[in-house]
């Protein structure tokens, strides 16, 4: 296998061939028996590193009887004790600033970014330098995948700041020898000026989050521009569930005419491109020697059988200064075993992205049901102005599901078109939801557009009857 070592080494002078569909052909396509006898020797490895030099680890290990030595097989690994966020959480406020699972020296610390801390004490993510090549090497792998190239210009439309994702798709891109145009978004005025911007360079690929490329091309719309004269061959995103959403996938595509990309796990496991697609494969392969993947029972923190639901449980192959060994997502997705990738890749496959948070899902009258779902219906509906907010509410006795979208400025302009458009909404959410949703809709613009992660659930008992009044219905 090509450059599998720990701790990795890699030539940032290497490229490969400009012809080949793949940077490491026998690592991406090789038989998934051998890849998995590789990985159980390299998750021994790791292992062993973290116990060595992290208290975090080897505590936990310890307490639960298992030995980095007792690793001789994938389902061996299964009994290995998951880590929490809040695990990490607690470990940094008792060892602070990086936690007791920091692998290296504080001085070898080479980036800190971290979460916002906007529920609760922020994680500081430690990147030590040789952490730091990897991250850069493996981004670039992947986005070689989805068809870039050095040269190419990749227009980063997403902030700059504690999140991971521009960052890592800044150095994948240096490294990847391409033209790196890190625009950033955030401030007031930014998006159309990033709207010109694109109009003047041409990029080749776009990367930011699928609310905000949904919110560039209205902007740039808006300003007399045409978002398919940017001359984009690829957006790729992540940061929220959308781009393996058909309908909100189709309705990006069809605007920028462009091919749509899903990638994205978590920040803790940058190189979070490792969950991505392809230039041929849609979803989002996992790349299985970057960090391995388990798509896992919630409860029991066991493999579910190809074809089925769990939760991904992650664990760095390659990282050394905090590195993540069976870190729980909380997230809710199902795999296939890859077999039949288009683009050759062994790869398992999430075919559908990742939904959404398990903890984002709620309840109406016993259904559950995830925002995806919504996001889902109401992209595929003609005359959806782009935007909405889901409202959970009780008005009485029960459980009410309110969702308020907006609408194009044609719709909204004929009361017949609106009223259409609402019962057509309803009817489709009642079919794929289960349950009933009451439908507003509102101008387009009413509903505030976001340069970052979309967050469009209000789960308010009082709000219900202020946004239903008046809406004719009992």
């Amino acid at each position: 296998m090509e450059s599998w070592s720990f701790p990795p080494e890699y030539d940032n002078a290497t490229l490969p061939n400009l012809a080949s569909r793949y940077w490491f052909p026998e690592r991406e396509t090789m038989d998934p028996g051998a890849r998995e006898a590789a990985i159980v020797v390299r998750l021994r490895e790791v292992m062993q590193y973290a116990y060595a030099n992290a208290p975090f680890y080897r505590d936990k290990w310890d307490e639960a009887g298992i030995h980095p030595d007792h690793i001789t097989s994938l389902e061996n690994f299964e009994r290995v004790p998951v880590v929490t966020k809040e695990e990490l959480r607690q470990s940094q406020e008792d060892h602070p600033p990086f936690g007791n699972y920091l692998c290296v020296p504080e001085a070898e610390v080479h980036h800190i970014h971290g979460t916002s801390g906007t529920t609760g004490r922020p994680t500081a993510f430690a990147i030590g330098r040789r952490d730091w090549k990897t991250i850069a090497n493996n981004q670039a792998r992947v986005m070689w995948g989805m068809g870039l190239r050095p040269g190419d210009i990749i227009f980063i439309g997403s902030v700059f700041s504690l999140y991971m994702g521009s960052w890592g798709t800044l150095i994948g891109s240096e490294r990847l020898q391409a033209k790196t145009f890190p625009f950033g978004a955030g401030a007031t005025g930014m998006t159309s000026r990033a709207a010109l911007w694109m109009q003047m360079t041409k990029p080749k690929a776009f990367y930011g989050t699928p609310s905000y490329a949904l919110h560039l091309a209205e902007t740039a719309i808006s300003d007399g521009l045409e978002p398919r004269d940017f001359g984009l061959d690829l957006l790729f995103f992540s940061g929220e569930p959308g781009a393996s959403i058909p309908s909100v996938k189709n309705r990006i595509e069809e605007l920028y005419g462009a091919q749509v990309i899903d990638c994205g796990t978590m920040a803790e496991m940058t190189p979070w491109m490792h969950g991505a697609g392809s230039k041929e494969t849609d979803g989002m392969l996992l790349w299985q020697d970057m960090v391995y993947t388990e798509v896992c029972d919630p409860k029991f923190h066991t493999r579910v059988d190809w074809g089925e639901e769990g939760t991904p449980i992650y664990t760095h192959l390659e990282r050394t200064s905090q590195p993540m060994i069976r870190l729980i997502s909380g997230d809710l997705t199902h795999w296939i075993d890859g077999a039949d990738n288009p683009c050759g890749r062994t790869y398992p496959r999430l075919p559908d992205g990742i939904y959404g948070r398990i903890d984002d899902m709620f309840q109406v009258r016993g259904e559950n049901i995830y925002p995806s779902a919504i996001d889902g219906v109401l992209n595929d509906l003609p005359g959806y102005g782009g935007e909405h907010r889901i409202i959970i509410t009780r008005d009485g006795a029960m459980d009410e599901l309110l969702v308020r979208m907006d609408a194009s400025d044609e719709i909204f302009a004929s009361e017949d078109d609106r009223e259409g458009l609402r019962q057509k909404a309803e009817k489709k959410l009642g079919t794929v939801i289960g349950v009933r949703a009451r439908v507003e809709i509102v101008a387009a613009e009413t509903i505030p557009r976001t340069d970052f992660k979309a967050r469009r659930v209000i789960d308010d008992r009082d709000l219900f009857k202020s946004l239903s009044v008046g809406d004719g219905k009992p």
